[in-house]
């Protein structure tokens, strides 16, 4: 399959970016619920992208019921934000680097950031003014390493040697940053890791740090890992939502206990009558949380009202959602998301091929024995360099938790071309995995489906 001729290519109608991938070599029995998670986070964004900065107010006057387009960023319907866009900017980390590498993340959230990798239009529309804090900062310190001769094309691609030498630090945050950015990414790192819970939970809280340090945002990132990976392991759902949880689970969690505030939560703080009682659909992590656990608490066992009552939340309503879909899609399953709106999902082909690497690899990490002993973060990278597709950028401003970058509702068609070449070999996924530009080519325009049933 190197040969471009052979690539499995595909393009949806006017957006010329998406990437295709072939299936994984292999799945696990667990691959029903890797798959509901990552896609149950973007439906619940595409379902909350429409009604973003909607107030509770209105959505209980004009109700979300279904999957619709327009609206606060114009998009098509099944379109997401960021929340999607930096969950696969992490996926894409951990599957090509078969770890957990925070230089890496870093560079891939860049990417996204400045040039509309992984977006759903090709563009940054969308980002949280923490996330592009500690972005700008991670920038900073890129030009920092220019003393030591290193040229701009090789920034983004430094040896793990070389960073520990340099003690380049990753953590681009501080105390105070405890918005939601961190928290709505999070399913890519417990569904690699869930195979080892304690190090699932640590690289949560580690994912965190990355662009959210508060103290209260890593520890939600943990709780809320430890949830996932309860429910990939197959828990009952009295059994993830049990008060006693975290007590439970202490091993899980190491010599590090929860923030005070995280545990209030963990509790069960989130178990009320819903708006009228203070569960609201806002920016901050703790009150993010605690509303995607209210839905997934009161919506009887189905996804479709678990996300629909995240987003009449109003407000955050993509994050809320899409934080709920991380967790019921994992407990419920792909087979019990809604088939009519997980077709009209953008690249909806493309996040189940993730999923499904997400498990493979992470079923090879887990086996390898890298689960023994403390984990420790690492910053390797592969040699090749490769260059990645750009967008246009045009920058302005937005008050409230997000800053966005283009406000244009008409879908770009000279957004960025970045196939992906993918080969097998050996049974394992090669380095250039959504990462290697290639010239466009003509291909077959077609429709997103579901191609494949769990």
């Amino acid at each position: 399959m190197n040969n471009i001729a052979d690539l499995n290519l595909c393009l949806p109608p006017k957006l010329p970016h998406t990437i295709c991938l072939q299936t994984a070599p292999s799945q696990t029995e667990h691959i029903n619920r890797i798959v509901g998670s990552l896609l149950g986070l973007a439906i619940g964004d595409a379902l909350g992208a429409s009604v973003e900065f909607r107030s509770h107010s209105y959505l209980q006057q004009h109700p979300i019921n279904t999957l619709t387009g327009g609206g606060t960023w114009g998009l098509e319907r099944g379109q997401w934000t960021d929340d999607t866009s930096m969950a696969l900017c992490l996926a894409a980390s951990l599957i090509v680097k078969k770890d957990f590498q925070p230089y890496d993340q870093l560079v891939r959230y860049k990417w996204w950031w400045k040039n509309g990798y992984m977006s759903s239009t090709g563009k940054c529309f969308d980002i949280g003014s923490s996330t592009k804090q500690s972005l700008e900062e991670f920038l900073r310190r890129q030009n920092l390493i220019h003393q030591f001769q290193i040229l701009e094309k090789d920034i983004d691609y430094l040896s793990k040697d070389f960073l520990q030498q340099k003690k380049f630090n990753y953590y681009c945050s501080g105390e105070g940053a405890v918005g939601n950015g961190a928290l709505m990414r999070l399913a890519s790192v417990p569904l690699f890791f869930f195979r080892s819970p304690m190090q699932a939970v640590y690289y949560a809280g580690e994912s965190a740090r990355l662009t959210h340090g508060d103290t209260i945002a890593v520890d939600c990132c943990r709780y809320y890992a430890a949830l996932i990976v309860a429910a990939l392991r197959g828990y009952e759902k009295p059994e993830i939502l049990n008060n006693q949880f975290v007590e439970k689970h202490l091993q899980w969690f190491g010599d590090q206990p929860l923030h005070s505030d995280v545990l209030q939560v963990a509790l069960g703080s989130y178990k009320r009558d819903g708006h009228k009682e203070g569960i609201v659909g806002a920016g901050h992590c703790l009150k993010a949380m605690e509303a995607a656990l209210w839905a997934f608490w009161s919506d009887h066992d189905q996804f479709r009202e678990g996300v629909l009552l995240a987003v009449n939340l109003g407000d955050d309503t993509d994050t809320t959602a899409a934080i709920y879909g991380q967790l019921a899609g994992a407990h419920y399953g792909v087979r019990q998301l809604p088939k009519e709106w997980a077709e009209k999902i953008y690249g909806v082909q493309f996040i189940i091929s993730i999923a499904e690497w997400l498990d493979y690899e992470g079923n090879r990490w887990s086996t390898k024995g890298e689960s023994n002993g403390t984990p420790k973060p690492t910053s390797d990278v592969i040699s090749q360099r490769n260059t990645i597709a750009t967008g246009n950028n045009n920058s302005s401003t937005n008050t409230n938790r997000h800053i966005t970058r283009n406000h244009s509702t008409q879908q770009s068609n000279q957004a960025a071309t970045a196939y992906t070449p993918v080969t097998n070999s050996n049974a394992k996924i090669q380095a250039q995995l959504i990462q290697q530009y290639v010239p466009p080519i003509k291909v077959k325009l077609v429709a997103s489906k579901l191609v494949r049933e769990y």
